[in-house]
């Protein structure tokens, strides 16, 4: 079979591997197509190492074709769980200690077949297009993320960074009753894109973009969800809720710099600071059937497709300016 490895940093090369053999508890997939994120994009430029050559991939959708389910169209659950664990026993296999991820730890979907646990697989319905259906393991995400903060129809809600996440995040929390719901970003088409999925206002993101949203919400939001992941858009987070309000920190922060933060009003503001990780098994039959219901948009997040072959250009598009959800199709 034909496999898109990362044999170096900063080099793909899609070479003819064997084909993986179904062990105990596992069942092979037929990829269809895979999409391609920011950790993606750091695996391959060295700043999260991976033993080499490694193939890369964890956002896939295919069809069994060896297993207990064969003939089954699923998307795949990247996380795989050690089921023993702590955390796993508590239902949080997300946070498993003992895990691995398809396409870091362990090979990924950019390959015409892959072994996965068949409990990591959940079925598509007929009605969702397998060339969108790799977003609905960010989708996922975003999901198992607000199952882990209040939110009560009418509650102002700021999103800092509408890229991919950001504007699911708009759409689940209009799908819960928020009102109203602002979004920056420091795109003119992202922020166009924002106000068609349910952004009541969305605002370019500048230096003083915190006065500019305070004059929606003069007491501040109840919840400010981060998309964009830096110590900077953190401090705007806290700046922008309200005193006993709620902050989502869904972006991930690599910076190693403290930089500038407002501890005190962490503090004076008491509130709920909330970092959630990757998505549990139940999140993902959710993320299915929002999507299954038109209740989420996820079309317009894709902005370039590649074929298996060119998953070098695939890549390079996936990090340059403007790029949404880039997806390889296998």
């Amino acid at each position: 079979m034909h496999a898109a490895l990362l044999t170096a940093p900063k080099t793909i090369e899609v070479r003819s591997l064997d084909e993986p053999s179904r062990q105990l508890g596992e069942s092979v997939v037929r990829v269809r197509s895979v999409g391609l994120c920011g950790t993606d994009l750091k695996i391959v430029s060295g700043s999260i190492p991976v033993d080499l050559p490694r193939v890369l991939g964890h956002e896939m959708v295919g069809e069994v074709v060896d297993g207990d389910t064969a003939g089954e169209t699923v998307l795949v659950d990247p996380a795989v769980a050690c089921g023993m664990c702590r955390q796993c026993r508590e239902g949080r296999g997300n946070i498993c200690t003992a895990g691995a991820l398809l396409g870091r730890d362990r090979d990924g979907g950019l390959a015409e077949l892959i072994a996965v646990p068949a409990r990591n697989l959940h079925p598509l319905p007929s009605g969702i297009d397998v060339a969108v259906a790799p977003i609905l393991q960010v989708l996922a995400t975003c999901v198992h993320a607000q199952r882990l903060t209040s939110i009560f129809p009418g509650d102002a809600i700021a999103v800092l960074g509408l890229g991919v996440t950001g504007l699911l995040h708009v759409q689940l929390a209009r799908q819960r009753g928020a009102r109203p719901i602002v979004g920056t970003s420091r795109s003119a088409s992202k922020l166009e894109a924002a106000r068609g999925l349910g952004a009541d206002m969305a605002v370019a993101a500048s230096d003083d973009v915190v006065d500019s949203m305070r004059e929606v919400a003069s007491d501040g939001f109840d919840l400010v969800i981060d998309c964009v992941g830096s110590i900077a858009t953190l401090a705007h987070a806290v700046a922008l809720a309200r005193i006993g309000g709620r902050v989502l920190a869904y972006g991930t922060i690599d910076e190693t710099s403290s930089g500038v933060f407002p501890w005190y009003q962490l503090y004076f503001k008491e509130l709920v600071l909330t970092h959630p990780r990757s998505a549990n098994a139940e999140d993902f039959p959710v993320a299915i059937d929002l999507v299954a219901r038109h209740a989420v948009q996820v079309e317009l997040l894709i902005s370039h497709r590649f074929r298996l072959d060119d998953a070098a250009s695939a890549f390079e598009t996936a990090g340059a300016p403007g790029a949404m959800k880039v997806v390889v199709d296998v």
